[in-house]
């Protein structure tokens, strides 16, 4: 008999995913404070704006790039050992950077090297935490702890930015430091987790890493819902960060103080903290499906006001309304996912989804550039009011997204995976 949908305080009984919970919550708050200072001293050191952008660049390249391979390593070798490898190798790399701080030698491909090599970590981690989260939470339990994954990434962006700031106030290399000691943590948590983290055994002989990459890649594909999601994802991630960028932009345009403009940064992320606390309600009450569906709807109606009104608090409330729903969207179709998923397979799918999911972002600003200065603020907010409609129709034609339930009917389809 499946029980109802627990809440955050029954999740805290689990130690296991506690004990994971808290220790990427702070390696995620320690890599948004260095995420924030990187283009601060890439530009003091070199002046150069593009030089800004690279650190930036190269973070998300070796994080995207990394994934696939990452895939294979969560569904070969004990996920607890990979983890804690990418937490150890960010110990030490972010290390070398105090090091060179305190000795007064940073240097710009230092700098660029340590983003490109942290963001390979982070992907490293990202399929291993995912298939640890699997093994460590009863399937019925797996919409709570990814809302509450969601909750700690809205809550490292809001505090990320201003604490980077204040350390970097302090000292340029203190926000490193910060970020060492955040990976540290993380590693020593990491070393508490009980269970078995180890990958399924393979029955037959080891195959070559290509191999079982396009084996994930194929059962991927072979599944309808999968099929869509591939294609919705990224489509979605690009057009919703253009939006985010375009009315960030006109805001800059439009001359205001960049504390006004601050509001709206942390209204999304006061937004997305509310719409993650919600979420397991949200999602033990409406179909995974169609909630799916309201959330890819979300914000076409807010660009109306955001077309007609570029003021601080119309972007901020019309952001802040349109991300509520967001965490409740990503955490129903992504527990469906892992839940449905094989535990020997749980690695390449996910570092899949992620590839294809992540792989668009980079050109949100070259769309939202492209369009803002092409056809102006209002123009340029119309017309990704026409894509994003475009692009949500894709989950609201598929049969296969409409026809995913509430969790309470979905977790008797779930592979078997929890072992506390």
């Amino acid at each position: 008999m499946v029980r109802n949908m627990p809440g955050y305080r029954d999740l805290a009984r689990n130690h296991d995913f506690t004990v994971l919970w808290v220790g990427q919550t702070v390696s995620e708050l320690g890599s948004s404070v260095s995420m924030f200072v990187f283009p601060l001293l890439t530009f003091q050191l070199t002046g150069s704006p593009l030089a800004a952008a690279a650190a930036e660049a190269l973070y998300l390249l070796g994080l995207v790039g990394m994934l696939l391979p990452a895939g294979v390593l969560a569904d070969r070798l004990d996920r607890r050992r990979v983890m804690r490898v990418a937490s150890g190798a960010g110990v030490l790399l972010y290390g070398s950077l105090v090091v060179a701080g305190v000795a007064g030698a940073l240097t710009l491909p230092h700098l660029l090297v340590v983003a490109l090599l942290t963001g390979m970590a982070a992907g490293t981690f990202a399929p291993a935490e995912t298939s640890a989260v699997r093994t460590v939470v009863p399937t019925e339990d797996l919409p709570t702890a990814l809302s509450q994954n969601q909750a700690r990434q809205h809550v490292a962006s809001l505090v990320g930015a201003p604490l980077g700031g204040l350390l970097y106030g302090a000292t340029r290399w203190l926000p490193f430091a910060a970020d060492a000691v955040s990976y540290a943590v993380s590693f020593v948590l990491l070393g508490r987790i009980r269970a078995d983290l180890s990958a399924s055994r393979s029955t037959g002989p080891r195959r070559r890493a290509r191999q079982d990459i396009a084996a994930g890649i194929r059962y991927t594909w072979s599944r309808p819902l999968f099929r869509v999601l591939l294609l919705w994802s990224p489509l979605t991630n690009l057009v919703v960060n253009a939006l985010f960028f375009v009315a960030m932009l006109r805001l800059i345009q439009g001359g205001f103080p960049p504390v006004q403009i601050g509001l709206v940064s942390t209204a999304a992320g006061v937004s997305g903290i509310l719409g993650a606390i919600a979420a397991p309600a949200i999602i033990d009450r409406f179909p995974t499906g169609w909630l799916t569906i309201a959330g890819a709807w979300s914000f076409v109606p807010l660009l109306v006001p955001l077309a007609l009104w570029n003021q601080p608090l119309v972007v901020a409330a019309a952001l802040g309304v349109g991300l509520f729903l967001n965490p409740a969207g990503n955490a129903g179709m992504s527990s469906y996912r892992i839940a449905v998923t094989p535990d020997e397979l749980q690695g390449r799918i996910q570092s899949t989804m992620q590839f294809v999911s992540w792989s668009a972002m980079p050109l949100s600003p070259v769309l939202a550039g492209t369009l803002l200065s092409g056809l102006g603020g209002a123009r340029a907010l119309a017309v990704l009011g026409l894509l994003t409609a475009l692009v949500a129709l894709i989950p609201t034609l598929s049969r296969h997204v409409r026809a995913v339930p509430r969790p309470a009917a979905w977790v008797a389809e779930a592979t078997p995976a929890y072992t506390q």
